[in-house]
């Protein structure tokens, strides 16, 4: 296992970000598809790069324990992009965020880093229940999870006026 690694795939390593991270989290904020299907975190310099891991998945650590992952390719150690777990004050389950480099999309990344994040959410931290939160137009995430057995749920609005959807395991609502 990669030194720090917390998890491995076949082609993959997924360790705690650092502030060492932030040239690298600077970059994946701005990508066309984030700013689309995330939204702008207002991260335009290193500093703010800094500020994002410090507030965000740093802060999440000490409190819950886990938080979002770098994912690096194991034979290179080079950074694609970042998975794990977010425990959101606005909703009773833990949900799972990934984010990749455009450069990466359809290598099959997104699914191998995603399944393993949710095996690990279940196997070693006992998280029962594990959702996700999608833009209304992210079909592609929209697919890998239905790939991993989640399933549109609900929609909510996590910030007013901006509805996302809700993927579970309980598909409850199709029957």
């Amino acid at each position: 296992m990669n030194e720090g690694a917390i998890l491995e795939t076949q082609r993959l390593s997924l360790r705690k970000l650092n502030l060492k991270d932030a040239d690298f989290i600077l970059r994946l904020v701005n990508t066309p598809p984030w700013l689309a299907f995330i939204g702008d975190k207002n991260v335009k310099s290193i500093d703010d790069a800094r500020n994002y891991l410090e507030t965000g998945p740093l802060k999440s650590y000490e409190a819950n324990g886990f938080g979002l992952w770098l994912v690096e390719l194991k034979e290179s150690n080079a950074p694609i992009g970042i998975c794990g777990l977010i425990n959101r004050d606005a909703l009773e389950d833990i949900d799972i965020g990934f984010a990749i480099l455009p450069e990466f999309f359809q290598l099959g990344y997104g699914y191998e880093m995603a399944n393993a994040t949710m095996g690990y959410a279940k196997n070693i931290l006992k998280i029962d229940k594990v959702i996700a939160i999608v833009s209304l137009n992210n079909l592609a995430s929209m697919k890998l999870l239905n790939k991993m057995g989640l399933y549109f749920d609900r929609n909510i609005e996590l910030v007013p006026g901006d509805p996302v959807q809700v993927f579970s395991e309980s598909n409850e609502n199709l029957k």
